[in-house]
């Protein structure tokens, strides 16, 4: 749950900034990917981290 959560709030911030700093829409839609990503690889990690200290 929390890796889907990540993807998903990783994709909103990086949309808005993109929209923010006055980007088109394939800006828009880079950062949006590349922000879910990155925010989906920390809750990966984040997830794991805690499955093992549980």
């Amino acid at each position: 749950m929390i890796v889907i959560a990540g993807l998903v709030l990783g994709a909103v911030w990086g949309a808005f900034l993109a929209r923010r700093r006055k980007g088109k829409t394939f800006d828009i839609a880079q950062y949006a990917v590349v922000y879910g990503i990155a925010f989906g690889l920390l809750g990966m990690i984040v997830t794991v981290a805690l499955e093992r200290l549980l």
